[in-house]
């Protein structure tokens, strides 16, 4: 190598170190992924403490690579690329057939999921309404017929039966309900999460289960609400080739109200009013908060079926697209979500007067969450 080539190369070096340096610098931080729908990491305060631990280097590493100039460019290339190479997995996500993007589904933490089928068994004990636990397959069981061929897929049928087994509340397994109709948009193409149209045979397997008659599916008028969602599945593969998912609501919310209980800086309690379907939502990326606007710690949904039973669900997300299907069978209908909620879940049944109380999770948040608060 000649020294005028060797020269050519440093100074091209350099002058990409100094090309990313300078955008780096001059590219104000994010707080925000829209297209990942998450927070990004922001620039860490050097200390004494964390700068010998080495904590600093390792926040400042990911606060580089979240804040990457282009980071949505450049995490859309390698989605590509690992499509032109033959790969069809990036992120743990699957690009399935019929433009489908499906999460792996992997062996949960035995040790896990044992301790969480004791918190709910200690749960029923303490509980003076009777306690029910639905699990919802995912479409990774469902849809298997879409992954690639060969994918690693843990069979979630085997959570369910060992949920069966350990359990000594019944057990409502909703494979059943959804197999049949794996041929229609049960399942979002886009997000992990059920469409309404999944959530409403959910419903109807649930009637037997709680007591209630459920209504016709010709009953009901479908409105569609947007015809652009890309959910949580698109943001963390990278892909950007498929086309967005339509969102369907098909019960109206009239005589409905939705309040969401939280407590302010000083510890006093705050409600906050809500809506079955707030469309403030459908012109962010997070359109599925459109369903009781997102995230809560507790909620309540009050019906005008003054005569009918209170209902608790201890729940995942997949609920907030099945609650205004239990509207008509229910005077109020009670939602907690044990990520926020630190409370004892049975001391709150006794003091709602609650008649009914269903744990209802999908395969994988009940593998992977911890229940520990329901043992409280």
């Amino acid at each position: 190598m000649s020294k005028k080539y060797a020269r050519f190369l440093s100074l091209l070096f350099c002058g990409a170190l100094f090309l990313g340096f300078s955008a780096n610098a001059l590219t104000p931080d994010k707080t925000f992924s829209d297209v990942e729908n998450r927070t990004l990491a922001q620039r860490p305060q050097a200390t004494v403490r964390n700068v010998l631990s080495g904590a600093f280097m390792a926040d400042y590493e990911t606060y580089t690579i979240d804040q990457f100039p282009g980071r949505d460019y450049w995490v859309a290339a390698k989605a590509w690329s690992e499509r032109l190479i033959g790969k069809q997995e990036n992120n743990g996500v699957y690009f399935c057939d019929g433009s489908t993007l499906i999460t792996r589904f992997d062996a949960p933490d035995q040790k896990r999921l044992e301790s969480n089928l004791n918190y709910i068994n200690t749960f029923a004990q303490k509980s003076t309404a009777p306690v029910t636990v639905g699990l919802i397959p995912t479409a990774a069981k469902i849809w298997a017929d879409k992954l690639p061929q060969g994918a690693p897929n843990y069979d979630q049928a085997l959570v369910i039966s060992q949920a069966q087994q350990g359990l000594t509340v019944p057990v409502q397994d909703f494979t059943a309900a959804l197999a049949p109709h794996s041929g229609e948009a049960i399942f979002y193409r886009t997000d992990h999460h059920w469409t309404s149209l999944g959530a409403y045979y959910a419903y109807a397997a649930l009637g037997p289960t709680l007591g209630y008659e459920p209504l016709p599916l010709e009953t009901y008028t479908r409105t569609t609400v947007s015809t652009e969602f890309y959910g949580t599945v698109f943001s963390s593969s990278g892909v950007r080739w498929v086309e967005p998912d339509e969102m369907d609501i098909y019960v109206p919310e009239e005589g409905i109200t939705v309040v969401s209980h939280t407590y302010d800086a000083s510890g006093n309690p705050v409600a906050e009013p809500r809506q079955l379907y707030d469309e403030s939502y459908l012109a962010k990326k997070d359109k599925y908060s459109m369903f009781l606007g997102g995230q809560q710690a507790l909620g309540v949904v009050t019906t005008p079926n003054t005569d009918k039973p209170k209902l608790l669900l201890i729940r995942d997300s997949y609920s907030d697209s099945l609650v205004p299907f239990l509207t008509p069978h229910f005077s109020e209908i009670h939602l907690i979500d044990l990520r926020y909620y630190k409370l004892s879940t049975s001391q709150y049944i006794a003091d709602n007067g609650i008649d009914q109380a269903l744990v209802l999770y999908s395969v994988p948040n009940f593998a992977e969450s911890s229940l520990v608060w329901l043992g409280r």
